[in-house]
């Protein structure tokens, strides 16, 4: 019977390791055959077009095909340096440019909320209408709720800026104690084992709870990529504009698109810090913080800086 045991799980093993190498090789392949037909996963003008791209989004050949992109962007900067510092600087660059840019959807949230409490205690209105010409004229409470994507724009779209910037809080217990080389170790870990598997999870989860909510019949994470093309013959759009109000905020797929677009981003910014870490293991505590666009709030308030 232990021998039974030891064997199948050898044989169980040997066959994930095939599996997992299979999938690797498959992945230029399936990339060279997704971007010499487009037609088969961008037209969506044919509905089996849509139902194959949400298939191809959260499946298992697509995470091989970044995977293995990975692996050969890794092999290829662990033998030119400078084209790892080249990824690190435009991973970051993309994370500080859209974080700075949505961080502005903070003060907008503040300006509007200032506008509800005036426009409800001051000229006692129900409804506001903004624009030119053919105005955007809601209730007052669907306003209200609007202040919630704001914010969700600020935690989803600012959260790979923010950790550029050394903005998240960090409870430390170890880490400050130990040698350059070590925290290198431990960051090049973290970036392995938390966040590229947390990015992978919600990109999984959130891809199908996205499209479930804008079209139907309802894909599934279980669905074989035969079994969304036969549902495609009865699809059609259903975009989610329902509110928890009668008079609420209605565009609450907002979140669902926001949800996917955290996961994508945190990913990327896990190669950028797994890149950085390695470079500043390997080139020594001179390189830390080697080109780091960091912000700052002038002259003479730097011990403040990092923690805005």
């Amino acid at each position: 019977m232990q021998d039974e045991n030891g064997i199948s799980f050898f044989g169980a093993l040997w066959n994930g390791l095939v599996w997992f190498i299979q999938n690797i090789a498959e992945a230029f392949y399936n990339f060279g055959y997704a971007i010499t037909h487009p037609q088969l996963w961008l037209d969506w003008s044919d509905k089996a077009s849509i139902m194959r791209f949400v298939y191809y989004g959260g499946s298992v050949e697509f995470f091989f095909v970044v995977f293995t992109f990975f692996l050969v962007l890794t092999a290829i900067g662990v033998y030119y340096r400078n084209f790892m510092w080249a990824i690190v600087r435009g991973l970051e660059g993309f994370a500080n440019t859209t974080g700075r840019f949505f961080a502005w959807a903070g003060l907008l949230m503040v300006i509007q909320q200032i506008i509800i409490v005036f426009m409800q205690r001051i000229f006692t209105r129900a409804d506001m209408a903004f624009g030119f010409g053919i105005p955007l004229s809601k209730d007052i409470s669907w306003y209200s709720e609007e202040l919630k994507l704001y914010n969700a724009m600020v935690v989803c779209l600012c959260c790979t800026y923010t950790f550029v910037q050394g903005g998240h809080v960090r409870v430390d217990l170890i880490y400050a104690g130990i040698s350059h080389r070590a925290k290198r170790v431990i960051d090049m870990l973290g970036s392995l084992l938390f966040m590229m598997p947390m990015a992978v999870l919600t990109w999984m989860y959130g891809w199908y709870f996205m499209w479930r909510h804008l079209i139907v019949p309802k894909p599934s994470a279980s669905d074989t990529l035969d079994r969304l093309v036969a549902k495609s013959r009865a699809l059609r759009w259903n975009v989610e504009t329902i509110g928890f109000s009668p008079n609420g905020f209605n565009g609450y797929f907002l979140f669902k698109i926001l949800l996917v677009a955290f996961a994508a981003m945190v990913f990327l910014h896990a190669i950028a810090f797994l890149y950085r870490s390695y470079l500043e293991y390997v080139e020594g505590p001179e390189s830390t913080g080697k080109y780091l666009d960091k912000d700052s709030l002038g002259e003479g308030e730097e011990a403040y800086e990092g923690a805005h």
